[in-house]
C-alpha cells in the first residue's frame, strides 16, 4: 500500500468531510429556500443549491458565468458569448447567486448550525466545459482561443475566492469547492462543436488540461472536487492528485477497477455516485440496503480494506437532482446520508 497524503493536500482524506452524504448540485423547482432547506436537513455535506429551472442565468454556464469577475457574458442566440460591458443575463445571474447565499444563510441561522455543521460544498463549471459552451465575441467557441481561456481560469478562481470567503463569513464552515467539467473529454478529444466544420478546434493535451486545473485548484485555497458525470477519464483524474475526484459509479467497467483501486490506495477522496437521480421505484430501505452492499462488495473487488469507505468516500447521486421530482431529490439525499451511515459500520 501507498503512503496516504498529509492532511494539507487537497485531496487527502482529513481535508474532506469523507464518510458523509453530499449532492451534486442541481435541485429542483425555483425556491432557494425550500431547496436549501432540503439540503442543509437532509446532508452531512450541505451544498448550495443550483436552480437551473429558473431560467437563463441560472444553468450550469450562466450561473458560473456570474461568478467571473471582470469578463461580462452575454446571452445570444441562445448561447453564452463573452461582451464588452456588463449585461442583464450577468446581472440576473450575480443576483441568483446572491439570492441563493441569503436563503442558505437563512436556513442555517434559523436552524442554529453555526458551529454544528464544519463544512459546506459550492459548485461551478470548469474552465474547459465553459469554454466548450461559451462563445467569443465573433462566435468562435472559448476554448480554441489559448489566451481567452486563461483569462477565464484566472478569472473564475478570483470569482470563487471571493464566494468561498464571503460564504465562510455567513455560515462560519469550511467551503469544498467542487468543479463540473462534464466536457472535458471533449476538450481533450478535440471533439468540441466549432462554429463550422471547416473550422475543427484542436485538442487540448491532458497533461496542459490536468496543469491547468491543478493550478485554479490551487489558487483557492480549499479542498476541490472535480466531477464528471461521463464514463472517468484516468488519463486526466490519475494527474489530479491535488483534488478529490467525484465518479458516477454506476459507469465503471471491469478494466476501470484496477485505476479506481489506485487512486483509493493513493489516499484520494472518491464522491461516489451511486444514488439514481430519479426515483426507480425501489423502497427507500431496501435501495439503502443493496448500495451499501454494493460498495462493500467494490471495495473488496479491488483488494482494499473496508476502512476507505468510511476515511476516503463521499456518497452521492450519480448526477444532479434537477429533472427529478421535488419528492424523489428530498429522498434521493436521504437515502445518500443513509447510505454514508451504513458504510460507516459496515
Amino acid at each position: 500500500m501507498s503512503a496516504h497524503p498529509t492532511a494539507d493536500d487537497g485531496a487527502g482524506r482529513d481535508a474532506f468531510p469523507a464518510g458523509k452524504a453530499t449532492g451534486v448540485g442541481s435541485m429542483p423547482g425555483t425556491d432557494p429556500r425550500e431547496a436549501a432547506a432540503v439540503v442543509v436537513g437532509e446532508l452531512g455535506l450541505p451544498h448550495l443549491p443550483e436552480l437551473p429551472a429558473r431560467g437563463v442565468g441560472a444553468d450550469l454556464i450562466g450561473r458560473t458565468a456570474g461568478l467571473l469577475v471582470d469578463l461580462p457574458v452575454d446571452y445570444v442566440h441562445r448561447t453564452y458569448r463573452l461582451a464588452a460591458a456588463p449585461t442583464a443575463e450577468t446581472r440576473r445571474a450575480r443576483d441568483w447567486l446572491r439570492w441563493d447565499l441569503d436563503a442558505l444563510e437563512e436556513v442555517w441561522e434559523t436552524g442554529g448550525l453555526r458551529g454544528q455543521i464544519p463544512a459546506v460544498k459550492v459548485q461551478a463549471c470548469g474552465p474547459f466545459t465553459f469554454a466548450a459552451h461559451t462563445e467569443l465575441r465573433g462566435g468562435h467557441k472559448l476554448v480554441r482561443d489559448a489566451g481567452a481561456l486563461r483569462e477565464v481560469t484566472g478569472s473564475l478562481a478570483a470569482g470563487l475566492r471571493e464566494q468561498t470567503a464571503e460564504l465562510e463569513r455567513r455560515l462560519g464552515v469550511r467551503v469544498v469547492v467542487q468543479l463540473d467539467e462534464p466536457s472535458v473529454g471533449a476538450v481533450i478529444d478535440g471533439t468540441v462543436t466549432p462554429l463550422t466544420r471547416l473550422d475543427p478546434i484542436a485538442p487540448i493535451p491532458v497533461a496542459d488540461v490536468a496543469h491547468a486545473l491543478t493550478e485554479l485548484a490551487e489558487q483557492l485555497h480549499r479542498p476541490v472536487l472535480v466531477h464528471d458525470c461521463s464514463p472517468p477519464r484516468w488519463d486526466l483524474l490519475g494527474r489530479l492528485d491535488s483534488c478529490a475526484v467525484s465518479i458516477d459509479l454506476t459507469l465503471l467497467r471491469e478494466r476501470d477497477l484496477d485505476r479506481l483501486g489506485e487512486l483509493l490506495d493513493a489516499g484520494r477522496v472518491l464522491a461516489a455516485g451511486v444514488v439514481p437521480p430519479a426515483d426507480p421505484g425501489i423502497e427507500p430501505g431496501r435501495l439503502v440496503d443493496d448500495l451499501v452492499v454494493r460498495l462493500g462488495t467494490l471495495v473488496d473487488r479491488i483488494g482494499l480494506s473496508r476502512d476507505v469507505l468510511r476515511e476516503q468516500v463521499l456518497i452521492t447521486p450519480t448526477c444532479g437532482l434537477a429533472g427529478a421530482t421535488p419528492e424523489w431529490a428530498r429522498t434521493a439525499l436521504t437515502v445518500a446520508s443513509r447510505v454514508a451511515e451504513g458504510i460507516a459500520t459496515s
